[in-house]
């Protein structure tokens, strides 16, 4: 059995939330919303470069509602890149509305094509849901990462999040004669700490994508989270780490050929010390959204009972037992981090 047994509910964007939202120019008003894309006509399925299903369809409208989405999906492009200013975006057509049939809130992902040099890009529409903007918040603070999105009433739009995904990377370019496993391990025991520390679950080979930056020496890698859904839902505490995903195996692996305990302990403490670093940077803006986190009902009583008792085992510390919410106990984990 996996570490996640059942389908996670969707959990409201509730009054503080949006207030928050508003405050830091996470609202706006769109054009386009999720049910919007409930009137298509046919939808077919979307292969890769070597004919395999990608899981996607690509959604056919009737050509005047095609052509009047287009036009709303560009807009809403624009709002998420260049505050609204439709003007640039004028050589820009929606090339293509795809959704996504395995994913638990069916996500919507558009591709914006340049006309002039045939460049594209990629946005996602999907149904709001407080975990997720809570993630994705919380991935933009204290993350090496910043993070693009907006919220209007139940419709959350995402930038996309580039990179090789991990699925992918795992099974072709992990034996690459070029890569560097020293390297990447390191990689991944920080993003082990940072979906730990912050509680973001669920964070197997499909839901993280591996980011290569060549350098004049050596090629650099980040891993980045793609998925938001289970942020601090889940009671058990091996489901925030990417380490005990069956599906991140090949890469564990990896670590446990390349690192020593002490070089694990030392990539470790050098993860949770610039957490600490961000964490203090944005202080005033990461306390408020604690707050409101902390008053919000994210997960069943009974995962926030047994996950505080797991935490407060593993970190020696009395602290966890008086969380209530899983908002509590993010902000428990992140006094847990070490002084700067």
């Amino acid at each position: 059995m996996g570490l996640i047994s059942k389908k996670k509910r969707v959990f409201p964007v509730q009054r503080e939330l949006r207030g928050y939202l508003q405050r830091h120019g996470r609202l706006a008003t769109l054009p386009v919303r999720f049910d919007s894309f409930n009137r298509y006509s046919d939808a077919i399925t979307l292969y890769d470069k070597k004919g395999r299903d990608t899981l996607w369809k690509t959604l056919i409208f009737p050509p005047e509602e095609r052509e009047e989405l287009g036009e709303a999906l560009v807009r809403v492009y624009a709002t998420l890149k260049v505050h609204g200013r439709v003007s640039l975006m004028k050589h820009l057509v929606t090339d293509r509305i795809d959704v996504c049939t395995w994913g638990n809130t069916l996500p919507v992902r558009v591709r914006i094509l340049n006309r002039i040099n045939e460049n594209f890009d990629y946005f996602y529409i999907k149904r709001a849901d407080a975990s997720r903007i809570y993630g994705l918040e919380l991935e933009h603070l204290l993350s090496p990462n910043r993070i693009e999105f907006l919220v209007d009433g139940d419709t959350v739009v995402e930038e996309h999040i580039a990179g090789i995904p991990g699925d992918a990377f795992l099974a072709t370019w992990l034996d690459a004669e070029h890569v560097n496993e020293i390297r990447l391990a390191k990689e991944f025991v920080k993003f082990n700490e940072r979906a730990f520390v912050r509680l973001l679950g669920d964070m197997h080979s499909g839901n993280w994508v591996v980011d290569i930056t060549p350098d004049f020496d050596e090629t650099h890698y980040r891993i980045r989270a793609i998925d938001f859904d289970q942020q601090s839902y889940e009671g058990r505490m091996r489901v925030y780490r990417p380490q005990y995903f069956k599906e991140n195996n090949r890469i564990v692996f990896v670590g446990m050929k390349m690192m020593t305990a002490k070089t694990y302990e030392q990539y470790q403490q050098e993860e949770l010390t610039l957490i600490a670093s961000r964490a203090k940077a944005e202080d005033a803006r990461l306390q408020e959204l604690l707050t409101v986190m902390a008053r919000a009902t994210l997960a069943p009583a009974e995962h926030v009972e047994h996950l505080a008792r797991e935490l407060s085992v593993y970190y020696r510390s009395d602290a966890f037992r008086t969380c209530r919410t899983m908002g509590e106990i993010v902000a428990t984990s992140l006094d847990m981090l070490p002084d700067t």
